[in-house]
């Protein structure tokens, strides 16, 4: 067991801090698509502005920066607009900084482990916790150039981060550079420049608690109407007083639309976007508020009743329900999904094999289980080198996307999730389970052994599945020792009787050295057993509790 890193304890998850439902803008006309694409364009105009001036302030911004920004934009639009610009500015600004760190930290991460394997003489091989040398003279060489190169931007990149600078693209740098190669990206420049221009338009306000609605500038009434405060220089296209402009279309939100209308009937704050789907040429409004933190079950009351552990793969989800002891009950589960084609597809799939999960550990009353996964330590090429299929296998892998979206779905149920370390869950689970569950009607999987792993490391208990007992005692001399079996439950550490079978490897009834003392009558009890002397066993039955052992 050495060399094995220390294993973090499992912990209860959180749940969620916010909500977000979107529904359709149907039946638009032309006019009101014209008022949004004026008031995104010029709204998306000062916010670019505004993300300039906040970048080259850097680390010297303060409040009274942030007030003179302020002041600029409401002249050219109205102050609740600039509350909203200069808001989403910060929050672009300081993920960029997040984006930076995570940066500096792969490239440190990539220059220890190349300084590691050009230390090591070619063609030497790894061990099971680290990779190896260079196979060739020539790759050492490559990697020799690239420690350069990475060393390089790492400065770089530090002293970009002690001045302040971060770097900031409107609309995202994927979509930029689509545009120095169309043809790969399968758009033509028109495409292109509408998903460009859609991309960078402005049309979001936080919510106000106190004001009509819950927000002041986009106003969503209980009968679904949508009215906008148009920008002063956009004054002019308003269809209502005091410089609004209301919608043809009604909106309706399908899911958690109770929980809108009672919010906005008691006037709390509800934010609210308005986005455009140029695939589709759809309009859509998204709404969001904050909920208070659901208060955290206890860990010991999560595993009272037993709990579903599951292990997160590439295309499906393995679970099996274990008991309070750790033992695994009934069928594993395998919630199966595919994550190729579009995003909202990958979505979708994701969703629905979450579902299905749930409603499962639902019907049996149980909390669920699942690894605490982090790979951006892991998908450097660095480490993994010519392992391309490993590196493309965890990278698709949506570990953030389905732990945020069990979290949210299993509050709405009221199941309780807990997160163990996934050290050697895999490896662990494989080893002590795979097998002992393997039966003529049942194939038991790698991932079904994890994920039984995965459920006693949340329970407590040790993953391997018996404790092994001295050297001195190993045909039960001492007793048949066994973890599943609770502390108060009688006769746990006593030996067993002497029956035929498979579990103690003893002569079956009539047969061995001994077959002849052994008066066995055909109802098998053990009253006229006789010891070696041919006489009469003190004890005229013997009986032991029964344990629950794991199959």
């Amino acid at each position: 067991m050495g060399g094995l890193r220390e294993v973090a304890a499992p912990f209860v998850v959180p749940g969620p801090t916010g909500v977000a439902i979107r529904g359709s803008l149907k039946g638009l006309t032309g006019q009101d698509e014209k008022v949004l694409r004026l008031v995104g364009g010029l709204l998306g105009s000062l916010a670019s502005r505004d993300v300039k001036a906040r970048c080259a302030a850097g680390l010297d911004h303060d409040s009274d920066q942030w007030a003179r920004r302020k002041r600029a934009l409401t002249g050219q639009s109205s102050s609740r607009w600039a509350g909203s610009v200069t808001k989403a500015t910060h929050d672009q600004w300081a993920l960029a900084r997040r984006g930076q760190l995570t940066h500096i930290q792969n490239l440190q991460a990539g220059i220890e482990m190349i300084g590691c394997r050009l230390s090591l003489p070619v063609g030497s091989k790894g061990s099971k916790g680290s990779p190896g040398g260079y196979r060739s003279r020539q790759e050492w060489f490559a990697k020799s150039r690239r420690l350069h190169l990475l060393e390089e931007r790492l400065e770089r990149e530090q002293a970009a981060r002690e001045a302040g600078r971060v770097r900031v693209v409107r609309g995202g740098r994927k979509l930029l550079r689509n545009r120095h190669n169309l043809q790969a990206a399968r758009l033509t420049e028109a495409q292109w420049r509408e998903r460009w221009e859609a991309e960078r338009w402005f049309l979001q306000a936080d919510g106000e608690s106190g004001k009509g609605y819950g927000n002041e500038t986009i106003r969503v009434t209980p009968d679904g109407e949508v009215s906008i405060r148009l920008p002063a220089p956009l004054a002019a296209l308003a269809n209502r007083p005091h410089g609004r402009y209301v919608l043809a279309c009604r909106i309706r939100f399908r899911y958690r639309g109770e929980q809108w209308a009672d919010r906005i009937a008691a006037n709390r704050a509800v934010a609210y976007r308005i986005h455009y789907d140029v695939g589709r040429s759809r309009w859509y409004l998204t709404c969001s508020w904050q909920i208070p933190p659901v208060k955290a079950v206890p860990l010991e009351a999560a595993r009272a009743g037993g709990l579903v552990g599951v292990d997160m793969n590439a295309d499906h989800l393995a679970a099996w329900r274990l008991d309070a002891h750790g033992n695994p009950v009934g069928e594993p589960k395998t919630f199966g999904y595919d994550l190729s084609g579009s995003a909202p597809h990958r979505d979708a799939q994701l969703r629905h094999a979450l579902i299905r999960l749930l409603h499962w550990a639902q019907r049996h009353g149980v909390a669920i289980a699942i690894e605490d996964l982090d790979f951006q330590a892991e998908k450097t090429r660095e480490k993994h080198g010519r392992r391309k299929r490993f590196r493309k296998l965890i990278s698709g892998m949506p570990v953030s996307r389905l732990r945020s979206r069990l979290v949210s779905m299993a509050a709405e149920l009221g199941i309780t999730v807990v997160a163990v370390d996934p050290a050697y869950t895999s490896r662990w689970g494989a080893q002590h389970w795979r097998r002992p569950l393997t039966t003529r009607t049942r194939k038991t999987t790698r991932h079904d052994a994890a994920a039984v792993s995965i459920g006693r490391r949340a329970l407590g208990c040790p993953i391997r599945r018996r404790t092994q007992p001295p050297p001195q005692h190993r045909s039960d001399a001492a007793g048949h020792r066994s973890v599943q079996a609770a502390s108060g439950v009688a006769g746990r550490e006593e030996t067993r009787p002497r029956i035929p079978g498979p579990r103690t490897r003893s002569a079956g009834a009539g047969r061995g050295a001994k077959a002849g003392d052994q008066g066995v009558p055909p109802s098998g009890s053990w009253g006229s057993a006789h010891n070696r002397s041919g006489h009469t066993a003190e004890h005229e039955s013997w009986h032991q509790d029964s344990l629950p052992l794991s199959p």
